[in-house]
């Protein structure tokens, strides 16, 4: 009884996570966290101040409270965010916003019905035909950690990237989806042109109005192409932020970028953190990918050419085998953080 308990005690966690999900995406498109994230309120004057209806948002608060996303004071009736409350779900340029994680996954459960057919069939879904908070979602969910790390330590981590990029350099961002990676790398080097390029037409479209609202639109382009065949040569540096385990022919696509590369080039891949081994991946972090895998990632590359399906957690022995069957002899993991590893290739 008491390991049953137990077990039941984890399903009441998931339970309530689960349908919490929907709570913090609610929070954060009515602005709830940032209004609260200015001084305490009750429901009533968190109302007044949103112009949301108070039954609505006092049963939504007690959730909230519940659920330790946001604290209460009995004494006074009020509801507040401590610092690291604000800082994970009301500061939107925090390296540890949270929301858009959340919207991902709610945006990612709108295709279990598909999905749950797929495991029969063996069919694929293109990314393109998921529902548009998977679009958002993932540009919210990734853009953090690479506002934090990205600029900071992955480009300083690779062997003469980051002269050439402050000296002016050729870039391709390849399945750059709505340019954040993108923008945030042209941003730091002014003096280098950038090209994005995504088989998703409406994330291209993002990314191109992102990129003139920045004043960037005069080195920073955006391109509808496949990662196999997107335009341009002798780019100084590539990159490929966390999808090509989503490729259907990830060697097809790594050939690609060997031949797009300038001599002395370089590429950049960005993977989520993962271990070769499925018994060391299974932690919380683990859990996280293989779920955005079988709903997202796998059925994205099952829907493509070649369909290798990496998967979300491929590890670096598999990365290694892509990158060198493509032709790369130099291959390194160069730096790595809690939910990204980093690898270095060249010719």
């Amino acid at each position: 009884m008491d390991q049953l308990n137990a077990f039941l005690g984890k399903f009441i966690d998931d339970l309530g996570a689960s349908v919490h999900a929907g709570m913090v995406v609610i929070g954060e498109k009515l602005g709830l966290y940032k209004a609260l994230a200015g001084a305490p309120a009750t429901s009533a004057e968190l109302a007044k101040k949103t112009g949301t209806d108070e039954r609505y948002l006092r049963e939504w608060l007690a959730s909230q409270a519940a659920g330790g996303y946001i604290t209460y004071d009995a004494s006074t009736q009020q509801f507040s965010l401590t610092p690291e409350q604000a800082f994970t779900l009301a500061t939107e340029d925090s390296p540890a916003y949270l929301p858009g994680a959340f919207e991902l996954a709610l945006g990612s459960l709108a295709a279990v019905p598909r999905i749950a057919e797929s495991f029969r069939t063996g069919a694929g879904m293109g990314w393109g035909e998921h529902v548009e908070g998977v679009f958002h979602g993932c540009e919210k969910f990734f853009r953090p950690g690479y506002a934090a790390n990205l600029v900071s330590s992955w480009i300083p981590a690779l062997q003469g990237v980051q002269a050439k990029l402050e000296q002016g350099a050729r870039v391709a961002d390849v399945g750059c989806g709505t340019g954040s990676s993108t923008i945030l790398m042209a941003k730091a080097f002014p003096k280098s042109e950038f090209f994005g390029f995504d088989y998703h037409d409406k994330s291209v479209e993002a990314a191109r109005e992102k990129a003139q609202k920045e004043g960037l639109s005069d080195r920073v382009h955006f391109e509808v192409a496949k990662a196999k065949e997107f335009p341009g040569k002798d780019y100084d540096f590539v990159a490929v932020f966390d999808c090509l385990h989503d490729m259907g022919d990830p060697v097809g696509a790594a050939k690609h970028v060997r031949q797009s590369l300038a001599p002395g080039g370089t590429w950049m891949i960005v993977e989520p953190f993962a271990n070769d081994e499925l018994k060391d991946n299974l932690n919380p972090v683990g859990r996280v990918y293989y779920s955005f895998s079988t709903l997202l990632c796998t059925p994205c590359s099952r829907s493509q050419e070649v369909g290798m399906c990496l998967g979300a957690q491929a590890g670096e022995a598999r990365i290694r085998d892509v990158v060198t069957n493509a032709g790369f002899t130099h291959f390194r993991r160069a730096t790595e953080t809690p939910f990204n590893i980093v690898y270095e290739a060249r010719t």
